[in-house]
């Protein structure tokens, strides 16, 4: 069976084909890097990595290039506003340049708590300006950019006849609907800019000298500039989140296709959102990073739950449907998870060498797997490998290890991170039940609770407190 995944591009299901196989050329758009990432930035990071899982699975040679924004993303997707990187240095009182470093150094200690696997080549924008400004010479010198003096050098969507065909965009309808005033001298309302000037009498942190002035890349260029360095100039998959689809990657695209004279990129997958129950306007407004309050990993750890309880969370979902985050839901799939990492550890003390995975349930779970990366039903044969009471147990083990290479859950190594704990982590966890029993909050302390026994911790409660062991 093919794998088959879901085109953007074309709203279609339909078998993959490389353009030379078995390489396939892979980017995917990393973090703009002025904050920590939030629990949904990297929801679509695990989805990546179960891509990116499958693909090697399949038996495909993987080129991944994942950018880090750290430069020329401004707070307003319409190229106004100040710059996100400026916003984190004025809130911490540090440079621009030690925002970006400190968050891209956290940015990837997340996906490490998280078993998702690193490209093959990082790239940051403020490496890669002399590409920014050679791919602005391009357009410019096939005339598809104009100047608007004090602010930059914009694209003009209408030299591009099928601009916006990505996001499918009603070019007549946004017109005669625009409610917002647009930046003057723009003569299109989609036009973008390509290179910003900077503010007159005022000294950015991050700023270079151009053709055309003193200034820094637009947001969408960096992409592309990037993706063009180290891809070449036709790509296989480019990824990214669901918001992007209508802005950036169309963007990508206009910037891209104007400049090489053809398609660009063949398949387009995106990643949808991850939400809070309706009406709870405080949890929506903590998914936010610019409300400067919002949910990391970091919090979910501080609150008892493995970083795996929460990839294993966001493989409930489709990736192309919208997951709804409660603590109570993160809670169940803690416990879910916790179970799991007893029966693999149980399986593991048996194991023995050099047997053979069961091929009944394997290729139930690659059928789902390739099937536009089914997780929840990936899953689903996962659990029905554990449950087959007529299998030898090793057997079992070994269909759980081959189907780990695309949930990335890490079961070979399972026990020695398991039992990888110190007393003050207990201590902590310990502290976090007992507030949670005391907020009546019983499944985030059962969750705890069954984290500590994956780390090989009893606990019990008595009249004086609670009392741990080691089993």
């Amino acid at each position: 069976m093919p794998l088959k995944l879901y085109n953007t591009l074309t709203r279609s299901k339909d078998p993959f084909e490389p353009i030379h196989p078995p390489r396939v050329d892979l980017y995917t758009c990393g973090l703009t890097v002025y904050n920590y990432a939030h629990i949904g930035n990297l929801r679509c990071y695990v989805f990546e990595d179960i891509l990116k899982r499958v693909l090697l699975s399949c038996g495909y040679q993987v080129r991944h290039v994942m950018n880090i924004t750290d430069v020329g993303h401004l707070v307003s997707d319409a190229d106004q506003g100040e710059d996100k990187m400026d916003i984190g240095a004025r809130r911490e009182g540090k440079t621009a340049w030690e925002i970006a470093e400190f968050y891209q150094a956290a940015f990837e200690e997340d996906l490490r708590r998280l078993n998702v696997l690193f490209p093959d080549v990082w790239c940051k924008a403020t490496d890669h300006i002399g590409e920014q400004i050679a791919l602005v010479r391009t357009l410019e010198e096939q005339g598809f950019t104009y100047r608007i003096d004090g602010d930059g050098i914009y694209f003009d969507t209408s030299k591009l006849p099928d601009y916006g065909k990505l996001a499918r965009l009603d070019l007549e309808g946004l017109r005669a609907g625009a409610r917002v005033e647009m930046v003057a001298g723009k003569r299109n309302l989609t036009d973008f800019a390509l290179w910003k000037f900077s503010p007159p009498g005022r000294k950015r942190q991050m700023e270079w000298d151009s053709p055309w002035g003193v200034g820094f890349p637009g947001w969408h260029i960096e992409c592309t500039a990037m993706a063009m360095k180290y891809l070449g100039d036709r790509l296989d998959i480019h990824c990214g989140g669901v918001d992007h689809i209508a802005v950036h990657h169309t963007n990508e695209i206009a910037q891209a296709e104007s400049a090489l004279g053809h398609k660009w990129c063949n398949w387009w997958l995106h990643g949808e959102f991850l939400t809070f129950p309706r009406g709870d306007a405080e949890q929506a407004a903590r998914m936010s990073k610019s409300s400067g309050e919002f949910v990391t990993l970091n919090t979910l750890v501080e609150r008892g739950f493995d970083p795996l309880a929460y990839r294993y969370f966001c493989l409930n979902a489709h990736y192309r449907q919208q997951l709804a985050f409660t603590w109570e839901a993160l809670s169940a799939a803690a416990s879910a998870f916790a179970r799991l990492k007893r029966e693999v550890l149980e399986l593991k003390r048996n194991a023995g060498d050099g047997r053979e995975p069961i091929d009944s349930h394997l290729d139930a779970f690659r059928a789902a797997a390739e099937d536009d990366l089914n997780t929840p039903q990936a899953l689903a044969a996962m659990w029905g490998a554990l449950k087959d009471a007529e299998a030898e147990k090793p057997r079992i083990y070994a269909t759980l290890l081959a189907m780990d290479e695309v949930l990335g859950f890490g079961f070979a190594r399972m026990q020695e991170a398991a039992l990888a704990v110190s007393e003050e982590e207990i201590e902590k966890l310990i502290a976090a039940r007992a507030e949670a029993r005391k907020a009546k909050d019983f499944a985030r302390a059962d969750a705890i609770r069954d984290r500590l026994k994956e780390m090989g911790v009893a606990l019990e409660d008595t009249a004086g407190g609670t009392i741990w062991r080691k089993e």
